[in-house]
């Protein structure tokens, strides 16, 4: 309930004032706590008293742990049957976190987070003993960012697990956790971390008065934090790096970046990040440096291979025959023979069948949806050729610009690749290799104005930074890499001395 609601109720209007009064923010009776109670949560089902002597027990059903709550609380309370004072309750409730209140607005917080409170007849304070239920599930591998080398864990739903985790791979006093509270009506907890003399001072309050300026009355996920305080709400390009991997996080936070973790939400915000560090994957560092150069010249050539190979074939077939090698004329005609449409036509319905597969098979269950994705793939392209909407050529291009979208490590980077191709596409249509230049020149333009916590977006290439240059496209051995990258401007740009490494 919003704050300014509760206060409605704690307030009541004095005869011959303009002004309103406060009533008392503890009641001095159980009833009327009840029936205050009773009001502010609107007669819910799952707010349950329990009367013990001169004690008033309440609750939200399933917000706690009910064998706690009998073992601890309850019974312990049952042992003397006498009027209990503050102290003397406090002192019999085994109960390892305990607090006193005496504001109503805090009371009512603690309980939909998960407290009893212990109300004594007479008094103007509660009792809150936090005995929340343990609600999250185990910690399982990661679902969209799975690797061969390097943990297998991932984040939970859960918040307190989730900093633990972090806390379990940085073990240092310097790790901080800003707490903050988001939703006027979910009031949704999340976690600022950063490492103090590592992230850039100047960052972390840029960060958080873009927090302290968010105003919205629920939050749900960190998809929706991400949005928020993005530097540029209209750009398709993500602007801070959403993973569900504690290693990546964690990782990011030595190299003096900041995190953000919602409580109920799978995934992890890390900002500042790069155009390049999309296509980084915390595996490279698990490897040998010729190998991770390697994997990530390749995400860069199948980014490219994604959104511009099928743009390419229409724009050659539509504008500019004197490109294709005369090999390949007399297949090309004769793949062509029998389809009545355009390469654009073509192009663009092949596309949209595979993204409805892609779609559908995301949505099904996993086996289904793999069975699917594989069989409907196979039996589409099938008809479609011997029916004559498409030619065998252009499935194998579709095709390879579609593989070559999943090597990207980030998925909202993945999502972004499959949808620029299609504007892309319909330049290619309109302007032929023009078109594509034009494109390509447009969206780079928009890349460079981009920044990220007022970090360019480009980074090292713009502005440039040769030292970054070491783990950007190429990574290269440990003891060239020592520095902390300049984008996040870090307080201790050294990570380790090369020398001793030798």
């Amino acid at each position: 309930m919003k704050k300014r609601e509760i206060k409605k109720l704690l307030y009541k209007e004095v005869p011959g004032e303009k002004e309103q009064q406060i009533i008392s923010d503890i009641p001095l009776s159980s009833n009327k706590l009840k029936e205050l109670l009773i009001q502010i949560f609107h007669n819910t089902s799952d707010l349950k008293f329990i009367t013990i002597s001169n004690l008033t027990l309440f609750y939200i059903d399933n917000q706690i742990d009910k064998h706690e709550l009998n073992k601890n609380i309850i019974s312990k309370l049952q042992k003397e049957e006498h009027s209990y004072t503050i102290s003397e309750a406090l002192s019999n409730l085994a109960v390892s976190d305990l607090e006193e209140s005496n504001e109503i607005q805090f009371v009512i917080l603690s309980v939909l987070k998960g407290s009893a409170g212990v109300y004594i007849e007479g008094e103007r304070k509660i009792i809150l003993a936090k005995i929340p239920a343990e609600n999250s599930r185990a910690l399982t591998k990661p679902e969209n960012e799975s690797q061969v080398v390097g943990p297998q864990i991932g984040f939970n739903e859960n918040l307190s697990t989730n900093v633990s985790i972090i806390r379990k791979y940085i073990k240092t006093p310097d790790l901080c956790n800003e707490l903050f509270l988001f939703g006027t009506r979910t009031n949704t907890p999340v976690s600022l971390l950063y490492i103090k003399g590592v992230a850039s001072e100047d960052l972390i309050i840029r960060l958080r008065e873009k927090l302290k300026k968010i105003k919205i009355d629920g939050l749900l996920d960190s998809a929706v934090l991400n949005q928020l305080i993005n530097d540029d709400y209209l750009s398709i390009f993500p602007q801070m790096l959403l993973t569900e991997r504690p290693d990546r996080i964690s990782d990011g936070l030595l190299n003096g970046k900041i995190a953000l973790i919602v409580d109920g939400s799978t995934m992890a915000i890390l900002c500042p990040m790069s155009f390049l560090e999309f296509f980084h994957s915390r595996e490279d560092y698990n490897v040998r440096w010729p190998i991770a150069t390697f994997v990530r010249l390749l995400r860069i050539i199948a980014m490219f291979l994604s959104v511009f190979f099928t743009a390419l074939y229409v724009a050659a077939l539509t504008f500019h025959y004197e490109v294709i090698p005369q090999a390949l004329l007399l297949p090309l005609g004769e793949s062509r023979s029998r389809v009545p449409f355009p390469p654009l036509f073509e192009a663009v319905l092949l596309e949209f069948i595979i993204e409805l597969l892609r779609e559908a098979g995301a949505r099904l269950p996993t086996k289904v949806g793999q069975t699917m994705g594989i069989v409907g793939g196979i039996v589409i392209g099938t008809a479609a050729v011997q029916a004559g909407f498409t030619s065998n050529i252009l499935i194998i291009i579709v095709a390879l610009g579609a593989l070559a979208s999943f090597t990207t490590p980030s998925y909202t980077m993945g999502s972004l690749i499959r949808i620029i191709r299609f504007p892309i596409l319909f330049l290619a249509g309109f302007w032929g290799f023009y078109g594509i230049m034009f494109g390509f020149c447009l969206t780079l333009i928009h890349l460079l104005r981009l920044s990220t916590l007022e970090s360019p977006y480009m980074a090292p290439f713009y502005p440039p930074r040769l030292k970054d240059w070491s783990d950007s496209v190429i990574r290269l051995p440990f003891n060239l890499t020592y520095k902390r990258p300049a984008l996040t401007r870090p307080e201790d740009d050294q990570k380790y001395d090369p020398e001793e490494i030798k």
